[in-house]
């Protein structure tokens, strides 16, 4: 691979945050292959941690070094909650993920937000007055 070509290798770096979890994985530019796939609670020993920032950033501090490895030079960012029914905002670790991508030393091209949106499919469980606890 030439010096040019190296230099010109873009992927993309889908960030799935739940309030549970945080999941880096980067693919190449067609979402084919999976160059690297780290999460939140491959950095953290405690269940209650892994949706944390600083397991989300260190996530990424892997997955992006795997990926520079591989000959990456920019990325592209998907990011996405869990939706659907569920929260359709992204958890604690999304931000972070993004700054420490960012801090790896890679470039960042297009920040997208992926998250699926319902159009009207099943009724969303709990009923009218919610899950009583």
């Amino acid at each position: 691979m030439s010096k040019e070509e190296k230099r010109d290798k873009w992927a993309v770096a889908h960030i799935f945050a739940s309030y549970n979890d945080t999941i880096i994985t980067i693919t190449d530019i067609t979402g084919a292959e999976t160059l690297a796939r780290h999460t939140g609670g491959m950095m953290v020993k405690a269940d209650r941690n892994e949706s944390s920032p600083h397991a989300a950033m260190q996530a990424a501090f892997q997955a992006a070094r795997e990926a520079k490895d591989k000959g990456v030079y920019g990325i592209h960012i998907r990011v996405r909650a869990p939706g659907g029914s569920g929260p359709k905002t992204p958890g604690p670790g999304a931000q972070a993920a993004i700054r420490a991508l960012s801090r790896a030393g890679l470039r960042i091209g297009i920040i997208d937000e992926v998250t699926p949106v319902p159009h009207d499919g099943t009724r969303k469980a709990g009923g009218r007055r919610g899950r009583r606890v």
